[in-house]
């Protein structure tokens, strides 16, 4: 079972996330919040898997919640769900430790794919979402670039870290560099543990800050030269 808590201020919003949710017999709520301080507390006394958290909540916002409950409870994972797709909303929310970004107009069964995909340890945004994460990354890149942390890793997880910050999956990034999927799966887990990032999100932020790639574009046909990351693929 996949526990899930929702933090949200609107006792309809909260209502009716319940009954989605519930739908799906893998999932069952253990708690509900609706001001960031509460969640913070509720989240360190029930240990939930996910946390469906608001962005704009009395008492505490969702970012620094985010950020507290974090610290509370370290095995709980942060889908913020919100109507607000500002982009100090989304960058705060990544850089307090969240492991996705959906808005509240998102589908419900897509919604019920994004917990299972946060609580099997992946991460997500919306595209629309990603594409602007990306586009004010590379419009604000570090002029400090932090060398000695890629120094660490070997050519091949360069590579891979390339190939992750341009959305691949890591089946993907196999077939690509023809090798195992295991193989790809080991060399991810150790840059992320080489860098200090908690998940592939903040993979995709640390590679556009430090210019290892370049935001993709379409093209006329309307095919993406470089997948965002975070979608709901297998990693």
């Amino acid at each position: 079972m996949i526990r899930v808590m929702i933090a949200d201020d609107d006792d309809l919003m909260r209502a009716g996330l319940v009954e989605l949710l519930t739908v799906d017999p893998m999932i069952t709520i253990v708690g509900q919040a609706a001001t960031g301080r509460s969640a913070v507390e509720l989240a360190r006394r029930l240990g939930p898997d996910v946390v469906l958290m608001d962005v704009r909540m009395p008492d505490l916002d969702g970012i620094a919640a985010t950020r507290d409950l974090l610290l509370a409870a370290p095995a709980a994972r942060v889908l913020v769900l919100t109507t607000f797709d500002e982009d100090d909303y989304i960058f705060g929310a990544l850089r307090a430790g969240a492991s996705g970004f959906l808005l509240k107009r998102t589908r419900p069964e897509e919604l019920i794919s994004a917990v299972h995909t946060i609580a099997a340890g992946d991460s997500l945004l919306s595209p629309s979402v990603t594409r602007r994460v990306i586009d004010r990354v590379a419009r604000h890149r570090t002029s400090d670039l932090d060398h000695a942390k890629l120094d660490e890793l070997t050519p091949r997880e360069r590579e891979v870290l390339e190939h992750v910050a341009r959305g691949l999956s890591n089946r993907e990034i196999a077939t690509a560099l023809v090798v195992e999927e295991s193989t790809i799966r080991t060399h991810v887990k150790r840059i992320l543990m080489k860098l200090n990032l908690r998940d592939r999100i903040q993979v995709v932020i640390f590679a556009y800050e430090r210019g290892l790639n370049r935001p993709s574009h379409r093209n006329e046909a309307g095919t993406q030269t470089s997948r965002p990351a975070g979608g709901a693929s297998p990693s």
